[in-house]
């Protein structure tokens, strides 16, 4: 018979990321909050950093009938926090805490994690110290409210993602033994490093000794967080089987159980209607650009491919996919022209003038810009990964090319002065997207995809490639909705080949072929929504409460 889960009677949950959208995470929490909020009215209380102080934070409606008798509580204690809710589907409950102040302190905090914990913050550079204020800051508001509403027979859980929260986890295990801790490593910080320093990661996972590459790294502090963290909460969990393997072989600890990520469609056109015309619009828009650019008129018929994410050119794979749309541009197979674009945030200086003009004109050009691979101007243009590489393999965009490769370095976010348009207006538009991932623990671009009915090609370096071949029960191909590569330290050459093969191939298909692709595509995604994927994380909430509950008895907490 199986064993009832307890489940928790609050949660808190705390990020960086909570209304503050900085990248994967962001996705993760904001589209699991709607399927916690019908599970748990407004006893699930997100808490992120008051990055935003004075300005207005646009993903955050401050509400101060909210709580306010604690407020006030909190800050006679010295917590200068706002309450309110996050801006996303189900609206759920959020308080953002100021956490300079603890700056101050800083030395006397770290010596307490030291004597407590033995983490070694004394190699702390860059954003540990900012990550470690707002993580102890973030601790303190949960044991404030805790110890103003709530009691010891209450079943609490306080769960924290990526290393920046490892410090208010380890002070809520030191203090309120009670409360039910839980960690999620989305991807670890020694396991990213070594991958983005172009070393092997996989063939070598098992010789790595997580300690002594920190320390080769200069990553000692966070790596020692993120470890200590793991040892001593309740539940220990990462995002996919890839992550769970170099947690146990980096972080010598394995994970508890595994939490893949979901998410909502509620962002996908729910007409056909509505689809069919926002698809076309995002199309238009992207030809629009591209012919302006290029001085081309390239019609409907043009298939249109992209990469897009985070700017981290091997760990990403941008590396690969321009070497693809390299080889592409003389392959003989392919049948229709292309135009690839990259859409990852690069240092960007300012929209290109001559292209709005263009754009705004409403007129046909002939003849390219100057440097038609960029729509915007970057800061040191010279010094740019994508840039350099096309620049290395000639690659210009001329006239006769049928493969032309455009570069949009900016957040797409309706206001990048030349699409202005978000990118989930501009992703239903692709006729295919490509992610070649070196290192990435989950993969929400793909999913995102063929949420949107886009086919995609990813490799199974990704968990979300792992999830589709599970889903499988062998590799995925183009004709599934997604073709899923197999990518190894070494094969780069043979993985650029087959993204190559694989848009020809798609460029042959029927009308036929690719609806039913794109149908594949879709149905594929909807098993990945929240409402699938919840249950693993109530396996999870119930292991630390168990643990939590022999605690109480153990230390006799009434």
């Amino acid at each position: 018979m199986e064993k009832k889960l307890i489940k928790p009677d609050y949660i808190f949950e705390s990020s960086w990321e909570v209304c503050n959208k900085v990248g994967g995470i962001y996705t993760v929490l904001s589209t699991r909050a709607n399927t916690l909020q019908d599970m748990m009215k407004d006893k699930v209380i997100f808490i992120g950093p008051d990055v935003w102080h004075e300005t207005e934070c646009p993903y955050f409606v401050e509400d101060k009938s909210i709580f306010s008798d604690w407020k006030k509580q909190a800050t006679k204690e010295g917590l200068n926090i706002k309450v309110g809710r996050w801006n996303i589907p189900g609206n759920p409950l959020a308080v953002l805490v100021d956490f300079m102040p603890f700056f101050s302190k800083k030395n006397e905090i770290y010596g307490w994690l030291w004597e407590h914990y033995q983490v070694d913050s004394l190699h702390a550079y860059g954003d540990y110290d900012e990550a470690s204020m707002f993580s102890y800051a973030a601790g303190l508001v949960v044991e404030s409210f805790y110890n103003f509403y709530l009691k010891k027979k209450d079943k609490v859980i306080y769960h924290g993602n990526e290393w920046m929260t490892g410090l208010g986890l380890l002070y809520i295990n030191n203090r309120l033994p009670q409360i039910a801790t839980i960690f999620t490593t989305h991807a670890t910080s020694i396991g990213r490093s070594i991958a983005g320093n172009m070393k092997p990661l996989y063939d070598y996972l098992f010789a790595y000794n997580g300690d002594q590459m920190a320390m080769e790294l200069n990553m000692q502090s966070k790596h020692s967080i993120e470890k200590q963290t793991a040892f001593n909460v309740d539940c220990f969990t990462t995002v996919s089987d890839i992550t769970a393997n170099e947690c146990r072989e980096l972080i010598d600890k394995a994970v508890d159980c595994v939490l893949p990520n979901g998410f909502e469609d509620g962002f996908v056109p729910s007409t056909a209607a509505a689809f069919t015309r926002k698809r076309k619009l995002a199309r238009k828009k992207l030809l629009d650009v591209a012919n302006a650019l290029l001085g081309e008129q390239l019609d409907d018929n043009t298939l249109i491919v992209s990469t897009s994410g985070r700017y981290e050119f091997r760990n990403k794979g941008i590396d690969v996919y321009i070497e693809a749309m390299n080889r592409l541009l003389r392959d003989k197979e392919l049948k229709k022209k292309v135009v690839a674009f990259i859409e990852v945030p690069g240092w960007v200086g300012e929209p290109r003038a001559d292209l709005v003009a263009r754009l705004e004109s409403g007129e046909k050009y002939d003849t390219p810009l100057d440097v038609p691979q960029v729509t915007h101007w970057l800061h040191e243009m010279s010094h740019d990964n994508v840039l350099g590489m096309m620049k290395y393999y000639d690659m210009h965009n001329r006239k006769e090319d049928n493969v032309k490769l455009i570069f949009l370095p900016c957040y797409l976010d309706g206001k990048d002065g030349v699409l202005n348009m978000t990118y989930y207006d501009i992703v239903l538009g692709n006729d295919l997207c490509i992610y070649p991932s070196y290192y990435e623990p989950w993969g929400y671009t793909p999913l995102e995809a063929v949420a949107f009915k886009v086919p995609c090609i990813t490799t199974d370096l990704a968990g979300f490639g792992q999830w589709v071949n599970s889903v499988e029960g062998r590799f995925g191909e183009i004709t599934d909705g997604v073709k899923v590569i197999h990518r190894t330290d070494y094969n780069y050459s043979e993985v650029a080949d087959t993204i190559k093969d694989t848009v020809a191939q798609f460029s042959c298909f029927t009308k036929k072929q690719v609806e039913e692709c794109r149908n594949k595509a879709g149905q594929l995604s909807k098993k990945a929504l929240w409402s699938e994927f919840i249950k693993y994380y109530e396996v999870a909430y119930d292991m630390a409460l168990r643990k939590a509950e022999d605690r109480k008895k153990q230390l006799k907490l009434k």
